[in-house]
């Protein structure tokens, strides 16, 4: 059962795929979704990082387009998107995060990893706040909390723990 908080945030990242307002979203979202945060770091979408990170979005389409039983070509409303998203990913709590959202945070998290150390710094998580659209202006409060471990940086785990906590209601901070 999708609690209102899940409910409120699946429409909101709902409506962020949605920007035509159609009502629906499809393949062409999420790929669109990927060129504006590649743009957004100035990486092409042919290097490795920019392939990683459209590989990484359109596979997660795929799957929630599989679960719902549309082919990768349909599109979904919100009810059969809040459908899938609570079977397959809330329901199924960390699994179902690490299976479906831990390749797309993987690939930003290397967009944003510009000294190649595998961990987000202060600045480079700044930088991802820029580029998925959430508000920058929390960007340092966000990463406290984040850093749960408290060693001044960020792992994929720590993010990918940080979306399960968003989409929960434990965390304000959107990171996709």
């Amino acid at each position: 059962m999708t609690t209102s908080v899940q409910e409120e945030r699946l429409r909101r990242r709902f409506d962020m795929w949605d920007k035509n307002g159609d009502g629906t979203v499809d393949r062409s979202d999420w790929a669109e979704e990927a060129q504006r945060i590649l743009a957004s770091f100035g990486e092409s979408e042919s290097s490795p990082k920019g392939r990683a990170l459209t590989e990484a979005y359109l596979g997660m389409w795929e799957y929630v387009a599989g679960q719902a039983g549309i082919g990768p070509d349909g599109a979904l409303g919100f009810g059969e998107f809040a459908e899938v998203a609570q079977k397959q990913v809330l329901e199924r709590g960390q699994a179902g995060f690490d299976q479906v959202l831990r390749p797309t945070i993987s690939a930003i998290a290397n967009l944003c990893d510009t000294d190649g150390d595998g961990q987000i710094s202060p600045a480079e998580f700044q930088r991802w706040m820029q580029a998925v659209g959430s508000d920058e202006t929390t960007a340092d409060t966000a990463f406290g909390q984040i850093d749960t471990d408290g060693d001044g940086q960020l792992s994929v785990e720590e993010l990918v723990e940080a979306v399960h906590r968003y989409h929960s209601g434990e965390l304000e901070f959107a990171l996709l």
